[in-house]
């Protein structure tokens, strides 16, 4: 169950589909729960497209088809990121809407753990701003 070049993420995780659920139970949670209003309000008023781009990363990252490389070319995070004020409390609210979302998918407990790690490296390198 720990990840491997075998056993990547994306399969321990459950594939296509379950990367799918996993970015949308995110977004649905951004998009309902007040205390991730502050994250929500960086975001368009329509979510499609963030979903999206969110789902294709994430299946590359993770080990899996390469879909955000194939239609945007190289994710190039936080260059694409930088018009956006992300600091610490951007980040922790990320992080914890994604903990949320992977506490919903009920992940193996190595998977989570290399996940949280993963998530808060990449989360914590996106930060533009110094609190």
């Amino acid at each position: 169950m720990h990840p491997s070049p075998e056993n990547t993420p994306y399969e321990l995780l459950g594939g296509d589909a379950a990367v799918r659920a996993l970015v949308d139970r995110f977004y649905d949670l951004m998009d309902l729960e007040p205390e991730f209003a502050h994250l929500r309000a960086l975001h368009p008023p329509m979510l499609d497209e963030s979903r999206d781009k969110l789902y294709w990363f994430l299946s590359g990252w993770l080990g899996g088809p390469d879909m955000f490389v194939e239609r945007k070319g190289h994710p190039m995070l936080r260059a694409r990121h930088l018009p956006f004020p992300i600091g610490v409390k951007e980040r922790d609210q990320w992080l914890a809407c994604m903990h949320r979302a992977m506490d919903d998918a009920s992940l193996p407990a190595p998977l989570r753990q290399h996940l949280d790690a993963a998530f808060f490296k990449t989360a914590d390198w996106m930060r533009n701003q110094p609190g």
